[in-house]
C-alpha cells in the first residue's frame, strides 16, 4: 500500500517529472517497488518516469476512486 506522500509523488512523476526534488524519500520507496525509474535524457540530465507497473498502479487506483 502506498502512503499518501508516495501516491502524490507517483502522480508528480507522471504529470511533472521535471519539478521533482531528486532527493525525495518517497522516490526511494517507489523505486524499490519498481513503480518508477530514473531515465537518462539525451542531454545527459536524469529524469524520473513511471514504469509499466507504476502506470498500471495509477490506473487501478483511479478506477477505484
Amino acid at each position: 500500500m502506498l502512503s499518501p506522500h508516495e501516491f502524490a509523488t507517483l502522480l508528480l512523476v507522471k504529470d511533472a517529472p521535471n519539478q521533482l526534488d531528486m532527493e525525495r524519500e518517497e522516490l526511494d520507496a517507489l523505486l524499490e517497488r519498481q513503480l518508477v525509474q530514473l531515465e537518462r535524457l539525451a542531454s545527459g540530465l536524469q529524469q524520473w518516469r513511471l514504469t509499466e507497473i507504476g502506470d498500471s498502479a495509477l490506473r487501478a487506483i483511479k478506477r477505484c476512486s
